[in-house]
């Protein structure tokens, strides 16, 4: 796919948004410094892939199925020709399958990996039978602990899993799903993960609007979409714990609620990656190679974010996310 300028993607796709308009925000933006923008794949499946009623999923977020697997391996090889980086999230039950040579194929390619919880379990549950479906169906997997217990055992037992499974410590953590809070609230999660080593996080997921299923997005939803961006730079908790949200629109949101076409999708990310350049800042693409192989078998968007990248020149890097977490480390006091 060409580079289109958001002037010439929204005048041709969308006669609503005027030219004057358009002009007016390229002029209020100014690169201030070199644009961070981190490709993430999330290792786990996801409910209604490869098949729309397919729900059970839920229940077994690291069974990967062989076709997830080859995804992950081949788009990292994709992003390492292309001078590219991915940064994956690992559910910790991947790592109970009797093959993994994939993912320490990724690994030894360069890419980092982190932690994305054992059981794919919801961080901000306070209930423990509510902290995953698996713990709805088969209560007597939690052993009587409590909704933190199990949070605090999820994410310490996946990095026992990594280091020995993978031979590598986990390069950051990644909630399963997303608030468009964060942690803001939560001093004591943020604690947690500072006292289980991680320095940052990616928890947050800015709120914006979603075109209705099988309906095209509208200038509105793309704006909203751009605007929600500035909600998806990351910051430093009180606790001194270091987030970095996740960029608008994941592929859940465009594929799976809206049931977008690709080109959509590739035009939404393209049009907030010429942002992110223009303003020198962050974009963290989150996707799910469960979903991505079903949507985008060809890898169009991986290939699609490099190359904007390498036009960008020395105005864009593309990194791991602990890069992006070192320069703002660094901007604190």
């Amino acid at each position: 796919m060409s580079s289109l300028s958001r002037r010439a993607f929204l005048s041709a796709s969308v006669a609503a948004v005027s030219v004057s308009r358009m002009s007016a925000l390229q002029a209020a933006v100014k690169p201030v410094r070199k644009a961070q923008i981190t490709i993430t794949f999330d290792l786990e499946m996801s409910r209604m892939y490869p098949r729309k009623e397919m729900l059970e999923w839920d229940y077994q977020k690291g069974n990967l199925n062989q076709e997830t697997k080859a995804y992950s391996l081949k788009a990292a090889q994709i992003a390492k020709e292309l001078g590219g980086v991915i940064h994956f999230f690992c559910v910790g039950r991947v790592l109970e399958q009797k093959d993994v040579q994939w993912l320490k194929s990724i690994s030894e390619l360069g890419h980092p990996i982190g932690n994305h919880t054992y059981d794919h379990v919801n961080v901000w549950a306070t209930e423990p039978e509510k902290t995953q479906f698996r713990f709805q169906r088969s209560p007597w997997l939690l052993g009587g602990k409590t909704a933190a217990q199990v949070i605090q055992n999820n994410i310490r037992i996946t990095t026992e899993a990594m280091q020995q499974r993978l031979g590598i410590k986990p390069d950051g953590f990644r909630t399963p799903g997303g608030s468009s809070a964060g942690l803001d609230q939560r001093e004591d999660l943020q604690k947690l993960l500072l006292a289980e080593g991680f320095p940052w996080v990616s928890s947050k997921y800015p709120r914006h609007k979603y075109s209705p299923p099988d309906v095209a997005p509208g200038v509105e939803v793309y704006e909203s979409i751009l605007s929600a961006q500035q909600s998806a730079q990351p910051y430093v908790y009180p606790t001194g714990l270091i987030e970095i949200p996740m960029s608008p629109i994941s592929d859940v949101g465009a594929f799976r609620t809206s049931h977008w076409k690709r080109k959509y999708f590739l035009k939404s990310v393209e049009l907030c990656i010429q942002q992110a350049i223009e303003r020198g800042e962050v974009f963290d693409f989150l996707c799910h190679p469960s979903i991505m192989y079903v949507e985008d078998p060809h890898f169009e968007t991986v290939k699609l974010i490099c190359q904007l990248v390498q036009q960008a020149g020395d105005r864009a890097e593309l990194v791991g996310m602990s890069e992006i977490a070192r320069r703002y480390g660094e901007q604190q006091p």
